[in-house]
């Protein structure tokens, strides 16, 4: 009842914070939208990877209809879970049209090619593209079956990317990279800090000098370049992200939690415990680790947008997330150059949607660093 009570009143000033509370649901919202990933993008192949070349660059809110010209063979609708997961293999290959006509057993169709009009049609077989226009039929003439099983039309919101992509889809993809990435790295982080800064600050003497010392050695280097190097050594992939981000912001929980450990183990209930006979292991995990969860909490939260930022930079390298996969560091990337051109969205969007997700991180960190009451305390946010 104690431990509901507390965490009610944490809950509670938690709550007062209106700027955490807000980052709070947003996280929650883009944790859900992550979640659900291919059943709500407009694109639900793998990766969101559709490519039109025709319709590259084009604003948001663009309009286009599409004639379906080849149907693949021996692709099978997925199951719900496998979809939300993994998305749909594409069905069909379709192009950009502005216009269309059927002519006897041909399909004359006007492929869009920009602003300029085609004035050369495309000529097709009907009975190559349509499958389900056999006649007679009771579900309408020729011209209507083409028109319901061959002719669609879609709209992107958010624009289309260089190569033709829709860009909302892999926007909406990138949040599973980058929360993945995220959460990954932090309890990697928080293995590794919790449990070297625990046995610094507890056993103290040369433990802690040579703990310290590899501490100070892994501080001294800058978090990017201990990223890169690390990527060097086992190789870009997207695993190999959760462990370089990992590797290289555990030094931050490390400090933290020797110098609360270092506060606490001469207090009065963990010198009871050591005179109950308990060991070193259960007096530092049931005793000493629950009384500063606060403060691991907020630095967890910072770490999680620092996480984040060390991602994208990565993928903006080229050593993160690895095409086709989207990633919001890998489409700054391919598109900041069109910042000074006609198409800044392409960069600012995903620049757009890292710093939010950042910042609400940061508020989250900053409500939790209230409501723990730890403002004293060597916690950086």
């Amino acid at each position: 009842m104690a431990n509901n009570t507390q965490s009610a009143k944490i809950w509670k000033k938690f709550k007062r914070n209106t700027f955490a509370l807000v980052g709070l649901i947003f996280i929650i919202l883009m944790v859900l939208v992550g979640v659900l990933g291919y059943l709500i993008t407009p694109d639900q192949t793998p990766y969101a990877n559709t490519q039109q070349l025709q319709i590259s660059k084009e604003k948001p809110g663009s309009k286009f209809k599409f004639l379906i010209v080849q149907w693949y063979s021996n692709v099978e609708d997925v199951g719900f879970f496998e979809k939300m997961l993994y998305g749909q293999p594409a069905k069909f290959k379709s192009v950009p049209i502005t216009s269309y006509k059927i002519v006897n057993d041909e399909v004359i169709a006007y492929e869009y090619i920009g602003e300029e009009k085609n004035l050369t049609p495309t000529v097709y077989k009907l009975r190559d593209l349509c499958r389900n226009c056999t006649l007679p039929s009771k579900l309408g003439s020729t011209a209507m079956l083409f028109e319901r099983n061959n002719v669609y039309e879609q709209t992107f919101y958010l624009g289309t990317d260089i190569y033709g992509r829709d860009l909302l889809s892999r926007l909406i993809l990138g949040i599973r990279v980058s929360l993945s990435v995220g959460l990954m790295a932090v309890l990697i982080s928080m293995f590794i800090g919790v449990g070297l800064g625990a046995i610094a600050g507890y056993f103290g003497g040369k433990i802690d000098a040579g703990i310290s010392w590899f501490m100070n050695v892994i501080w001294s280097l800058p978090s990017l370049l201990l990223v890169i190097a690390i990527s060097f050594a086992l190789g870009k992939g997207f695993w190999q992200i959760f462990i370089a981000v990992g590797l290289s912001t555990w030094v931050d929980v490390a400090r933290l939690v020797r110098g609360q450990v270092m506060a606490l183990k001469q207090v009065e209930f963990v010198e009871a415990a050591k005179a109950l006979g308990f060991s070193n292991s259960r007096t530092i995990i049931k005793h000493i680790l629950p009384n500063i969860a606060g403060p691991i909490l907020v630095v967890g939260s910072a770490n999680f947008a620092s996480a984040i930022l060390l991602e994208t930079g990565l993928s903006f390298l080229g050593f993160g997330a690895q095409p086709p996969m989207p990633s919001w560091g890998t489409m700054i990337k391919e598109h900041y150059g069109y910042i000074i051109m006609d198409a800044a969205y392409l960069a600012m969007l995903p620049g757009l949607a890292i710093m939010l997700t950042v910042y609400a991180f940061n508020l989250i960190a900053i409500g939790l660093r209230d409501a723990f009451d730890v403002k004293g305390q060597n916690v950086s946010v």
